[in-house]
């Protein structure tokens, strides 16, 4: 029984990824029920993927250093921010 944090989806796929998947699985052992698991780690994977594509366009017209200076500030104010406040 799906717990609360998920949503059933209906999707269509042709046969031969029907079944290329499936038989993917069933080489590593897995069984019918990680057939979502293995989707929703595609779909996050595909997402992150079309992110950073998304990003790397935006930052095209940049020279690397550029790119890279603000890369550094971006990770230095994100720890500082994270840092454990001292008393």
């Amino acid at each position: 029984m799906p717990d609360d944090n998920t949503t059933r989806w209906t999707v269509s796929v042709s046969k031969d990824t029907d079944i290329a998947v499936r038989s993917f699985l069933a080489q590593r052992g897995l069984k019918k029920g990680d057939l979502s698991k293995f989707i929703e780690e595609a779909v996050k994977w595909r997402v992150l993927d079309q992110t950073m594509a998304e990003a790397r366009g935006k930052f095209a017209d940049m020279p690397p250093e550029a790119v890279e200076s603000v890369i550094g500030e971006a990770v230095a104010a994100t720890r500082k921010a994270k840092a454990p406040k001292a008393r």
